[in-house]
């Protein structure tokens, strides 16, 4: 995800939104000329990234312009798992400390997915029991993104494992919410954390969406 954030609004706005006409254009039109149009507005759009981000042309073209069909945001899904009243958090290799989650993989459905990403960065056998929240990633968590991308929380119940060594996470550790370690605040910000703390602590919890 890192390499997604290439610079701050409106520069980043004008040109997610070229870029998304651009896109449209070329999935929808047929007139060779429209096409060529289209593909030219998508070109901007990434000159526009290269020159405000400092990043070669090469590299905005393969972040931001290498997808095809309607553009559509993307899913990560986040686990918020608890145990005597603390939540589990995995550390990252850089040291900060995020919820077990990733991106939804195409054979897999939100609910799997949690299980999926739990098993393999912290090594948990849990179910899926409740949605928390749907949240717009840009509008929640630093930095910006040039990608939609939709973060799905679930509470889920634990049901057993241990860590385990993997490629992804270094540890992983449960935490009470007022002793919250270093987090990594583009995948999950204190506020959010909370707010998992809130819904497990309320059976009638609604989930919150923007």
């Amino acid at each position: 995800m890192p390499e997604q954030t290439l610079l701050e609004p409106p520069w980043l706005d004008w040109a997610v939104e070229l870029q998304f006409i651009g896109q449209a254009g070329v999935t929808y039109s047929q007139d060779p000329f429209d096409l060529e149009r289209f593909r030219r507005i998508r070109e901007i759009a990434a000159e526009m990234l290269s020159v405000k981000s400092g990043l070669s042309l090469e590299t905005v073209k393969n972040l931001f312009c290498n997808e095809t069909g309607f553009q559509t945001p993307k899913l990560d899904t986040r686990a918020a798992i608890f145990r005597d009243g603390r939540i589990l958090l995995v550390e990252e290799r850089n040291g900060s400390w995020s919820l077990p989650g990733g991106w939804v993989d195409v054979n897999q459905s939100v609910g799997d997915n949690a299980v999926k990403e739990a098993l393999e960065e912290s090594g948990l056998d849990v179910m899926p029991e409740r949605l928390i929240a749907v949240q717009d990633r840009n509008r929640h968590n630093p930095p910006r993104y040039a990608y939609g991308i939709c973060k799905i929380f679930i509470l889920c119940r634990l049901r057993g494992g241990e860590f385990k060594a993997n490629i992804e996470t270094a540890s992983s550790d449960f935490f009470p919410l007022e002793a919250l370690p270093p987090l990594a605040l583009e995948k999950n910000t204190a506020e959010q954390i909370a707010m998992c703390f809130q819904a497990a602590a309320d059976p009638h919890w609604q989930p919150r969406f923007d």
